[in-house]
């Protein structure tokens, strides 16, 4: 029987480093308009980042330092009681018996669409600039003529709150906190998030980083 021991939350910003791109709905693009938009809050235009692609950024990168992928790109062990992964972000289904998350139980980690910092928030309600049209050509390998694509970027310096949730039932859970999300959270500032990332796009950095209200050191440095 799993009861539920602990509830743990995990607070800071995301800071944009590099120009940040996740897609938008482009179906309603008006003549001259952006084709690759960001998304926004459709209530007040504002970007945000969306809690799925944070989380399955974590658990991509989490998977791919631990071999955890397969030949599909998802993981090996899915719904399996003891994997990590299926454990910390959750399993659709446990393809032995096709009978639901299985071994691994309930999801542990939660994680919240992350929101403009009010500080930023409060600029771009007064106008000011917060995201960019970058620029970029692809060039056809046969005939070498640039095909320009202009695509919608968060700028640099830009800040988003985020919160995740952690859930803790058993001293395993404990272990998985440092081992799992804290580790991919790592990794993450060592990748991107989002779109182009191999073209520059998409450097973050997590800061003010806390557990409870507790400031967690993984992400202490003198840069801020």
């Amino acid at each position: 029987m799993l009861i539920l021991k602990n509830v743990k939350v995990i607070t800071g910003q995301i800071k944009v480093k590099t120009g940040l791109h996740i897609g938008g709905d482009s179906r309603t693009m008006e003549i001259g308009g952006m084709d690759n938009p960001i998304i926004r809050n459709p209530v007040n235009g504002e970007p945000y980042i969306p809690g799925s692609s944070i989380k399955g950024k974590l658990r991509s990168l989490y998977e791919l330092s631990s071999g955890k992928y397969d030949k599909n790109g998802s993981c090996c062990n899915c719904g399996e009681k003891g994997c990590p992964s299926c454990t910390v972000f959750g399993s659709a289904i446990n393809k032995n018996n096709d009978k639901g998350a299985g071994g691994s139980g309930p999801t542990r980690l939660i994680v919240r669409d992350a929101f403009l910092c009010e500080e930023d928030r409060q600029r771009f309600a007064d106008g000011e600039q917060l995201i960019e049209e970058k620029n970029e050509n692809s060039i056809d390998r046969i005939t070498a003529k640039a095909n320009p694509r202009p695509i919608e970027r968060v700028l640099p310096g830009v800040t988003f709150d985020f919160e995740f949730i952690y859930r803790i039932y058993d001293d395993s859970d404990e272990e998985k906190l440092d081992g799992v999300v804290i580790k991919a959270m790592k990794m993450l500032e060592k990748d991107y998030l989002g779109g182009g990332g191999s073209r520059g796009n998409g450097k973050i950095e997590f800061i003010n980083v806390k557990i409870d209200g507790e400031q967690c050191n993984d992400f202490v440095s003198d840069k801020h």
